[in-house]
């Protein structure tokens, strides 16, 4: 044992571990709920948003908001009592042993070959996860998202993203994990620095070909067209010498009518995806082959239908509310989002984020050959390098783990601000208040909120508080 680390009864470390879970768990719940009484009881618009919102839009985003809150609360009390019976019935050793068996029915010993024992662990853990989450992720997409207008997904496709999402995110885990195991094994007394040296690769490295390479397995991605919303972006990021070379937009309509935008790419290389539900007037370009389907159904539905029901189906065209945003407002979400670029705050998470994940290998080093930690989970015949990772960093840290979270978003909260800012600075602050207001219709954001639960869950401000920053900003201006 460590100098400085203090003799603990076993089960004293893991019921320590088990209560801090549920204290945790019962303050959230604790959050939740009372956001819960905003959803059930605010059933009438405020005075104060009743300029930017009207009562069926209201009524449909209390509702959604309702409905997730109750699926989240049902969701919350099935995986903390997962948790607790794994942690305290031997869970985790036990899958333990069911990949040493394995790997023992291969010919192979279990206790030579640690990395393979702990990638048939990890696949199996990870097989477990996924069949007990998976019903819980279809009532939500299919029921809940179905609902409320919001999932496209059919089930053929939700089943093929499930299995490639699997797939390649084993395939992705197993071979870091590989190298974190082999590092800290051969890596001697300084291994935590070789293995944040091998997270900080990793990252950039999945930062370069994610975008390129692994996102368009499971998205469309086509450049935006020609014409005045490219024309002008294109002029945004000039006047702040933003580099960009390539403007995408994602085909995620297909998965869902929840929109966004983004950037990517590292120093002279950016470039910025668009949802194409983020965008109002867009239609995406047709291949041949949907060009000579539709010539081909146009031709049979002009032999078939009559004048009147050609009438009738314009006419419901047009009673249909557009979504999205317009190009001056989509522009003003980009002066909001390469805000975030100017003022280096992707690069300031990214220092932040490594330099929590060398403070946290340097914990985990100083604890790693701890062996009441390892018993007081069931591990009595080793000491594993994987077991020990999942232990201190999922469990022993969780206490800093909370407070970094909550820093983070209040730090999140603070650079949403200043982005709007510079939007603001820009001349966008009316747009980028009528993108805010049209966004928070279109995914039905609620925009009425406890205080308590917005400061604990909100990496973005709300919706009146950042129109509010805007309005007051744009006063001192006039």
């Amino acid at each position: 044992m460590k100098p400085g680390i203090v003799e603990l009864d076993d089960n004293y470390i893991l019921w320590t571990v088990l209560a801090f879970i549920w204290l945790t768990y019962l303050w959230e719940t604790y959050l939740t709920w009372r956001q819960r009484c905003i959803y059930t009881n605010a059933k009438s618009v405020p005075t104060e948003i009743e300029s930017i919102m009207d009562q069926e839009t209201y009524d449909k985003s209390r509702r959604y908001q309702l409905d997730k809150t109750n699926f989240g609360l049902v969701h919350g009390v099935f995986n903390q009592i997962e948790t607790a019976v794994v942690l305290t019935f031997g869970g985790l050793p036990y899958i333990w042993g069911v990949s040493g068996d394995i790997l023992r029915s291969f010919g192979y010993a279990a206790e030579e070959y640690e990395i393979t024992h702990s990638l048939v662990f990890l696949f199996l853990a990870a097989i477990y996860g996924t069949v007990t989450s998976l019903p819980w992720t279809v009532y939500s997409t299919f029921v809940i998202e179905e609902r409320h207008g919001f999932n496209k997904q059919t089930m053929s496709f939700f089943i093929k993203d499930q299995i490639k999402s699997f797939v390649i995110f084993q395939s992705i885990t197993l071979v870091i994990m590989s190298g974190l195991i082999y590092i800290i094994k051969v890596g001697g007394d300084y291994f935590f620095i070789y293995c944040w040296v091998f997270v900080i690769v990793v990252s950039l490295v999945m930062i370069t070909i994610y975008p390129d390479y692994i996102a368009p397995l499971f998205d469309k991605f086509t450049p935006l067209p020609e014409g005045d919303l490219k024309t002008e972006i294109e002029k945004l990021a000039a006047s702040i010498k933003f580099p960009l070379t390539k403007l995408y937009v994602v085909e995620g309509s297909k998965r869902s009518s929840h929109s966004n935008a983004y950037f990517y790419g590292f120093f002279k290389n950016k470039r910025i995806v668009l949802f194409d539900t983020l965008l109002e007037n867009y239609k995406p370009p047709k291949d041949e082959s949907e060009k000579d389907k539709e010539s081909a159904a146009a031709g049979d539905s002009q032999e078939e239908e009559t004048t009147e029901e050609l009438k009738e189906s314009k006419a419901e065209e047009k009673v249909e509310p557009k979504k999205g945003c317009t190009d001056d407002e989509v522009v003003a979400v980009l002066s909001h989002e390469l805000g975030h670029w100017s003022l280096n705050h992707v690069f300031k998470n990214f220092f932040i984020g490594q330099a929590n994940i060398l403070v946290c290998f340097a914990g985990f080093a100083y604890l790693l050959k701890y062996s009441q930690l390892y018993t007081s989970f069931g591990f009595y015949d080793g000491q594993p390098i994987l077991i020990g990772l999942l232990i201190i960093f999922s469990y022993i840290f969780a206490p800093y783990n909370q407070i970094e979270s909550f820093l983070m978003t209040m730090l999140s909260r603070r650079f949403e601000f200043q982005a709007d800012e510079f939007g603001r600075a820009l001349g966008y602050s009316k747009l980028l208040q009528s993108a805010l207001i049209k966004l928070q219709k279109d995914n039905l954001g609620f925009p009425v909120v406890d205080w308590m639960y917005s400061m604990w869950n909100y990496s973005h401000p709300p919706l009146l508080e950042r129109l509010a920053a805007l309005q007051s900003t744009t006063s001192k201006q006039d």
